[in-house]
């Protein structure tokens, strides 16, 4: 290849060669005619060749802004199906004592403090998506009879929450739905996250412009970092279930361990084996997310969550594995002998004064901070992510897995979710369900 071609595909890109131009070939149908027709040399051919590319280019880099502008849309919005069911299982907590029965019942209510049972912890607004976890989880374990689930809501779901646990039994398992208003210690004043969310929220609100902001004032950047600050504006990042996750050791004092679960996961094992891993002393067990087969889903680091070219993040290693929320083991009896969530708080206020310089995306950033040195890595087939943000995924791969996370915007319950993974989570769906059929819930 002649060395004036390497030349003039390598020049830096002008202003000018970014405005639109009629005359530039649109297919490769036509720039092959187009040289053809006019046998250039070869300083003409890279010329036509390279404002082909530059145009093929932009033209990529709109379509992909705007299908992350579209999917932060979709995945932001509640979808029809889903407030239809909580309104009709509201109706059913007013209308039906069955619906509203004491979830544990009386005789049971003394399994949620005994250590001798399997602790999970659920936080989560969304009905079907928490009917999912808890399904896949009794229907997997091998002594349901042992399995304790705490699901934790907020108030508006808590009646649709409570009838629906009422009316889809899980015997033998132990089933315990209660709202965050229930626990008397969580009140403004004594628990920080209130004052933090409500700053945080002040704080976005000025920083951000909104999504048409985002997108209209960013002529350069990658578009995976705009759908990064896409992202950020989701409302789980300022959302109570998010955070709550941070106050477990208050929220169960009577227990030593539990297991919590993110309401986008699909449990595909029993989870008992959980208890007999060694955690060392440590009091947070989790995947790591920079080591696996799959680059894109496993190459997170501290680098890829805070910033640091911030002083105050300077002093952490930026090359540090991170590691992932969703399906966590904590050691609440170590955890009480830490400082952990005031740390977490501490960095939480931190970032809010520096303008939310320090990271954008919501619990996890914090949580590798407060909880440093104290994670013990768990095998990788305890939680396999990535399933709502890239399709690379195999089916044969994701059913090999013990847990399984949809972290992302392409979430299950959405008409956005990758076609070929959504049956692990529409699995555990009765769709002959007179609630699930009312509100034209489907598979597809």
């Amino acid at each position: 290849v002649p060395e004036v071609i390497y030349q003039i595909l390598d020049e830096a890109i002008s202003e000018e060669e970014v405005e639109p131009k009629s005359d530039i070939p649109q297919t490769l149908h036509d720039f092959m005619a187009d040289i053809k027709q006019t046998t250039p040399d070869a300083k003409a051919f890279a010329l036509k060749l390279r404002q082909m590319v530059l145009l093929l280019e932009q033209r990529t880099r709109k379509a992909k802004i705007q299908e992350y502008l579209y999917r932060h849309v979709a995945s932001s919005s509640i979808p029809k199906h889903l407030h239809c069911l909580a309104l009709k299982l509201a109706n059913a907590h007013s209308n039906n004592a069955a619906a509203r029965l004491q979830l544990p019942s009386a005789d049971l209510v003394p399994t949620l403090v005994d250590n001798s049972y399997f602790h999970f912890v659920l936080a989560s607004d969304n009905v079907l998506a928490a009917s999912v976890v808890a399904k896949s989880l009794i229907k997997n374990a091998l002594r349901p009879q042992k399995f304790v689930l705490h699901i934790i809501t907020d108030r508006k779901t808590y009646a649709p929450m409570q009838a629906w646990f009422s009316l889809h039994p899980l015997a033998p398992a132990v089933i315990e739905v209660k709202a965050l208003h229930q626990f008397d210690w969580l009140s403004k004043g004594k628990v920080p996250i209130l004052e933090a969310m409500e700053k945080d929220q002040r704080v976005r609100s000025k920083f951000r412009g909104g999504s048409s902001a985002i997108v209209a004032k960013n002529n350069t950047e990658k578009p995976q970092v705009i759908a990064a600050k896409l992202q950020a504006l989701s409302p789980k990042y300022n959302s109570l279930m998010n955070h709550i996750r941070i106050h477990l050791p208050e929220l169960f004092p009577s227990l030593n361990k539990v297991v919590f679960l993110d309401d986008d996961i699909v449990i595909q094992t029993d989870l008992s084996a959980l208890w007999d891993i060694d955690m060392n002393g440590k009091v947070n067990g989790a995947v790591e997310t920079c080591r696996g087969e799959d680059s894109f889903v496993m190459s997170k680091r501290f680098k890829s969550y805070l910033n640091f070219s911030h002083p105050l993040i300077a002093n952490f290693d930026p090359n540090e594995c991170a590691w992932a929320y969703g399906m966590n083991i904590f050691d609440l009896e170590a955890w009480r002998k830490t400082n952990i969530t005031l740390t977490y708080y501490h960095w939480l206020e931190q970032n809010l004064k520096s303008d939310l310089s320090l990271w954008q995306l919501g619990t996890l950033p914090p949580g590798l901070i407060a909880f440093h040195g104290q994670v013990h890595v768990i095998d990788p087939f305890w939680h396999m992510l990535g399933l709502g943000y890239q399709d690379n995924t195999t089916l044969s791969d994701a059913e090999t897995a013990g847990v399984i996370h949809f972290n992302g915007r392409a979430k299950p319950w959405l008409d956005i979710a990758f076609p070929q993974l959504r049956p692990l989570w529409a699995k555990y769906i009765d769709f002959s369900d007179k609630f699930i059929k009312g509100c034209h819930i489907r598979v597809s």
